[in-house]
């Protein structure tokens, strides 16, 4: 390479991304806007011809206060902390105020009115037939005791829904009993989300094209805690706006090259499925989610006719040192395969995945050069490929 990837440009981007005025850049808010705003002043700065496309996306959650939670089985009540010992369950009709009821298990014969202490969903037609206040599952944490936020899931039921941190609805089941105070004010909302595309340059005639992509949107902020989304993906769209600066100096003229950095990810993917049908059949699509841990190797995902973009990934593996793996890559590259692109997905770590613990701290430098420099080499063997000759 004659030029070479600048450290302090990728974890600069990072912490851009993840500051306060972006708040965790969840699609169709302020936040989410002003960073797709800020993300096109990038690409023009790199020579990119920019234009933005919006879209609609629905059923958006949406937390519009902090939800409480406590339980009262002796003199104190047990007041739980959100996303540490409970959190909204995706399915939660909302539950703007506190309601107290009883504590019932799920073998008791009597729920009007109860909180009803269940191991998943499969009572849920019983509690919305029995009057029940709402159920109370239990849920999983990560590493470090996180439950991480989704925005996008199954349909809203009729009932609030409440998970409980696996611990605590055990400690509840053996005891049987207790009041219950809980709130959920978790709405759905419809919002408009708006992908940024920066065309660098056009292929020739006869030649192919690459669209580097990059989700930037989060699951953003609750209403009382940040959630920074420094991995997934401020990590990612920093590795591939860094890639495309090198490579409109490294590319051939012939070779064609693009970038869309997608919003609505965390939504079901809708940025990539609004624009991958619209996009120039047989462009090699090259998509980043995450680029902050690169731990034991970066996990691809292949998908649509990607034999060339494979091989070419591969070559640039051995160059740049970046040992690969195969590995489920769910994100906007699946979109691009699904309208018939060659596309590959990539993924380098998500430390902190959702949670407020996902800081711009935990992004690995090292990990964002090799990202970018991956990215560079692949495009650069794909432009060797369609040419037949050196670069």
């Amino acid at each position: 390479m004659t030029a070479e990837v600048e450290a302090s440009r990728l974890t600069a981007t990072v912490a851009e991304l993840t500051g306060d005025r972006f708040a965790g850049r969840r699609v169709g808010t302020p936040g989410g806007r002003a960073a797709g705003r800020w993300l096109a002043g990038q690409l023009r700065a790199i020579g990119a011809s920019v234009t933005t496309d919006e879209f609609p996306v629905a059923d958006v959650r949406e937390l519009y206060r902090t939800p409480e939670f406590s339980w009262h089985a002796g003199l104190t009540p047990r007041r739980g902390v959100h996303r540490r010992d409970f959190a909204e369950h995706l399915v939660s009709a909302d539950l703007p105020a506190p309601r107290t009821g009883e504590l019932v298990v799920a073998d008791s014969d009597e729920w009007l009115d109860k909180w009803v202490l269940a191991p998943d969903l499969g009572v849920a037609a019983r509690a919305q037939t029995e009057g029940a206040t709402g159920l109370l599952v239990p849920r999983g944490t990560d590493a470090e005791g996180w439950m991480p936020k989704m925005i996008a899931g199954p349909p809203v039921g009729a009932l609030p829904v409440i998970a409980v941190r696996t611990g605590l609805h055990d400690e509840m089941a053996r005891a049987g009993s207790g009041t219950v105070t809980a709130s959920m004010p978790l709405r759905t909302v419809q919002v408009i989300g708006s992908n940024v595309h920066g065309v660098l340059r056009e292929p020739a005639a006869g030649s192919p094209g690459v669209l580097l992509t990059a989700h930037f949107d989060g699951v953003g902020d609750d209403p009382e805690r940040r959630l920074p989304a420094a991995a997934d993906n401020a990590s990612g769209v920093a590795a591939v706006l860094e890639a495309a600066r090198l490579l409109t100096v490294l590319l051939p003229d012939h070779m064609g090259l693009a970038v869309s950095l997608l919003d609505g990810e965390e939504a079901g993917a809708r940025g990539s499925a609004h624009h991958a049908p619209g996009v120039r059949p047989g462009t090699y699509v090259i998509n980043v989610d995450g680029a902050a841990q690169l731990g034991d190797g970066a996990a691809v995902e292949a998908g649509g006719p990607a034999h060339d973009l494979l091989a070419a990934l591969d070559q640039a593996g051995r160059e740049t040192g970046v040992p690969l793996r195969a590995g489920a890559m769910p994100s906007d590259n699946r979109r691009y395969a699904s309208a018939g692109l060659p596309a590959i997905g990539i993924g380098m770590g998500m430390p902190g995945y959702q949670t407020p613990a996902e800081t711009a701290d935990r992004v690995d430098t090292g990990t964002l050069v090799a990202a970018a420099r991956l990215v560079v080499a692949t495009v650069l063997r794909l432009a060797i490929h369609s040419r037949g000759s050196t670069v």
